[in-house]
């Protein structure tokens, strides 16, 4: 008896349709929508008082918006027709009139303010529900490929594209490239002076060098995904001067608006690898989800380095030795180096050096391979930076050291693996989908 009263109360306040009068006593009953359980009470409050059936007039609450589910759904239908997505989510803007009737409904009734369900959460799920049907894939609440909001006010359709994401490893194959893009430090990128005169630091071209990593690998990603841009994120870098061998490092390319978010990595993989000409080839590439960003970002990783070096007097095999058994499961102190100190805060940072290794040539130079952890400045460690790091290996032979060459063999995570399965994506089986 309470709920027909309650009803009754809500039916006073003026013509209101079936949805409405059944979403503010949702919480009382399940099985049953919204409008079958206002219905439901409309019957039964009709044969009981002996009132007319049907509302006379317009909801007053809703304003007939709650009948345009099927009306909504096809219209986010055919605005996502040209996406390709997995997973989706339906958010609803309100007009405040709205807004303010769905309170005082429920206020004027003598109900709780959060009593049901509210105007905004039933057509979410009302139309989220027929968006599935007729486009297919998942409703996700936490990070879906694509976000639908219906703005009622505007009376439109909006969709939010979220990104897309490929990860990879990558080999750099030739000295002298960045990671990334480089803009001049002089100009910002703009080529030209803030006079508007050629900058004549980086010839007007605006970046430091003309390819990079990124230039070469995320181009073939964004146009395979029909992005607006992509953004590359690799787990930490190697000097310009340095190549990246042997496993290569982790990275993942975030892909901005992509109309196809699952392309058949195979072939990307021999058409990124073709442009690329021998500068630099990538390996197992994978669809990711944006968790692998942060993971290739943050997870702690060891390095391997192979460096050529060439001593002021070159020592005997004892002594190289010898100082490489001091280094071998060092500690090292290591202020920051003089080459970057113009762009990162001065500190010491110690790292582990895990295991060293040489051999001396003929020459008097020497191949020294190095396990270290991450952050480990190589280059340092081998010359010692004027003595800002200790130990070095200048440092314990008691001569000049130069590194005439770097090389990166491996990079690895230093706990579980970078590609964490449970942050890749494999296409999804859709019928139609490969026609």
């Amino acid at each position: 008896m309470e709920l027909l009263e309650s009803a009754r109360a809500v039916l006073a306040e003026g013509p209101i349709c079936d949805a409405c009068l059944g979403r503010v006593f949702a919480d009382r009953s399940h099985g049953l929508a919204n409008a079958e359980r206002g219905r439901a009470l409309r019957v039964t409050l009709a044969m009981l008082d002996d009132e007319p059936l049907e509302p006379a007039g317009d909801c007053w609450v809703c304003e007939g918006q709650a009948d345009r589910a099927d009306e909504w759904a096809t219209w986010a239908a055919n605005e996502v027709a040209d996406l390709d997505f997995e997973t989706y989510q339906v958010g609803t803007r309100l007009p405040p009139l709205l807004e303010a009737n769905d309170d005082l409904l429920r206020e004027e009734a003598g109900l709780e303010p959060d009593a049901g369900e509210s105007l905004k959460r039933e057509l979410n799920r009302e139309v989220g529900k027929r968006l599935g049907e007729r486009v297919g894939g998942d409703v996700d609440f936490e990070r879906s490929d694509v976000v639908v909001l219906l703005d009622l006010e505007a009376d439109r359709v909006r969709v939010q594209v979220n990104p897309a994401f490929v990860y990879g490893r990558y080999r750099k194959l030739e000295r002298g490239i960045p990671q990334t893009e480089w803009p001049c430090r002089e100009c910002g990128g703009a080529g030209l002076t803030e006079d508007g005169e050629h900058c004549e630091y980086c010839n007007g071209e605006g970046y430091l060098y003309d390819v990079s990593v990124e230039s070469l690998v995320a181009p073939a990603i964004r146009e395979a995904m029909g992005g607006t841009d992509a953004t590359f994120h690799g787990a930490g870098r190697e000097d310009v001067d340095a190549r990246m061998l042997g496993t290569g490092r982790p990275f993942v390319v975030e892909v901005e608006w992509p109309t196809d978010r699952f392309p058949e990595v195979d072939s990307l993989e021999a058409e990124i690898n073709e442009r690329a000409g021998g500068r630099a080839e990538v390996e197992g590439l994978a669809l990711a989800t944006y968790e692998m960003v942060e993971r290739v970002k943050e997870l702690p990783a060891t390095k391997t380095y192979r460096a050529t070096v060439r001593f002021e007097t070159p020592p005997t095999e004892a002594d190289l030795e010898g100082a490489l058994a001091e280094l071998d499961g060092a500690t090292i102190e290591q202020r920051t180096p003089e080459r970057v100190s113009h762009r990162r805060a001065a500190k010491v940072r110690t790292r582990k050096v895990f295991a060293i290794d040489g051999d001396l040539g003929d020459d008097g130079t020497a191949t020294i391979e190095v396990h270290g952890e991450g952050g480990l400045y190589i280059k340092e460690l081998l010359h010692g930076d004027g003595g800002r790091t200790e130990p070095s290996l200048a440092g314990l032979l008691g001569v000049d050291v130069e590194v005439t060459a770097l090389d990166v063999v491996a990079v690895e995570a230093e706990e579980g693996e970078f590609a964490d399965p449970a942050f890749l994506r494999e296409p999804p089986a859709r019928p139609g989908r490969d026609a």
